[in-house]
């Protein structure tokens, strides 16, 4: 990723009349945006089961929601002719760590641990943003934070239900590497703004993510195969081309589309505590479109995440990280290098 010149918060921050309306529309933005990406997961599923490779599915994926998105990739381009020389590296780094990074880490953990651990590891991201704000601002979080922390994390564990998992230090290793790039997911979101608008990101990244997997897939360094399918969800059968849309069109471009609007509104550590909601959704998905119902454990899990982010949003002091000091560059690239 490219180094970020430190930003002028104050210059760029709202009103303060305004800010409780617009933190409380990033909060809507970013449960909606938790809830179209928690449809992907048992949406696809089928697909893969009937023979879809994950490269095809994820090619299919990234690719349909970069080009919905990419009129705002277009704009920003007319806008600014030096829009690719100024951010082509924050648009790659963005293809290549939380979206392409992240999928292919989390799925490499997952085949040598049960994905109820490789989950486990990734939803830890909001912990380490924790983290990482308190090691750089050398600041304590409030003890609001860290009992939302604790409850969140306490209510994720029953959520994805670990007992008698078993431990593999590889697989670890994948789904620590995908915590962070779900945590460089929330650092470059909030980082958005009118000279990097974040729709463009989105756009710019996933077409990156969608090229890159499919370098990858043609090269033979992935399996790729996408037969023509029927699947079933609920005894109902329904073309393969079907859920893949939805996932495209709507999981996808709508979940990368809010999700990245309401971090700069909430900041990137509130908006990781409210993005653990995607786990809970993800449980009605399956049980609504695979008839896997949960348990009267998942529940209390999902009741104690949702009480670790009503935590976490009752801080007010809150520290987020675009208030963390960053080196400033040279003054004669520093235009030119966000």
């Amino acid at each position: 990723m490219t180094r970020i010149a430190s930003l002028d918060v104050s210059s760029s921050r709202p009103p303060a009349a305004e800010r409780p309306r617009r933190r409380n529309a990033g909060i809507v933005m970013a449960v909606v945006s938790a809830l179209a990406f928690s449809s992907s997961g048992p949406l696809v599923k089928p697909l893969l089961e009937e023979g879809w490779s994950l490269s095809a599915a994820l090619i299919v994926r990234m690719g349909l929601a970069g080009v919905i998105l990419s009129p705002a990739l277009v704009r920003a381009v007319r806008r600014e002719s030096s829009f690719f020389r100024r951010h082509g590296l924050s648009l790659l780094a963005f293809g290549l760590i939380p979206v392409v990074g992240c999928q292919l880490l989390f799925f490499s953990a997952m085949q040598r641990m049960p994905v109820a651990v490789a989950l486990l590891i990734q939803y830890l991201a909001p912990v380490f943003l924790v983290v990482y704000v308190w090691l750089r601002t050398r600041k304590a979080p409030s003890r609001l934070v860290l009992a939302g922390a604790v409850t969140a994390v306490v209510g994720l564990v029953l959520v994805v239900d670990v007992s008698g998992a078993r431990f593999d230090l590889l697989g670890t290793v994948f789904a620590l590497g995908a915590a962070l790039c779900v945590c460089v997911y929330f650092v470059m979101s909030e980082r958005t703004g009118d000279d990097l608008p974040a729709l463009a990101l989105a756009s710019g990244g996933l077409l990156c993510g969608a090229v890159v997997m499919a370098v990858l897939a043609v090269t033979g360094l992935l399996p790729f195969a996408a037969p023509e399918v029927t699947v079933v969800f609920r005894g109902v059968e329904v073309p393969g081309w079907m859920p893949l849309l939805w996932v495209g069109a709507v999981g996808t471009s709508v979940g990368y589309a809010l999700g990245i609007i309401a971090v700069p509104r909430v900041g990137a550590r509130l908006g990781s505590f409210v993005g653990l909601s995607e786990v809970l959704f993800a449980l009605l998905f399956a049980w609504l479109l695979l008839g896997e119902a949960p348990g009267l454990v998942q529940f209390l899990g999902g009741a104690l995440i949702l009480l670790g982010v009503v935590l976490v949003r009752l801080d007010g002091g809150g520290s987020e990280l675009a208030t963390v000091p960053v080196e400033p560059l040279p003054a004669e690239v520093a235009p030119d290098n966000r």
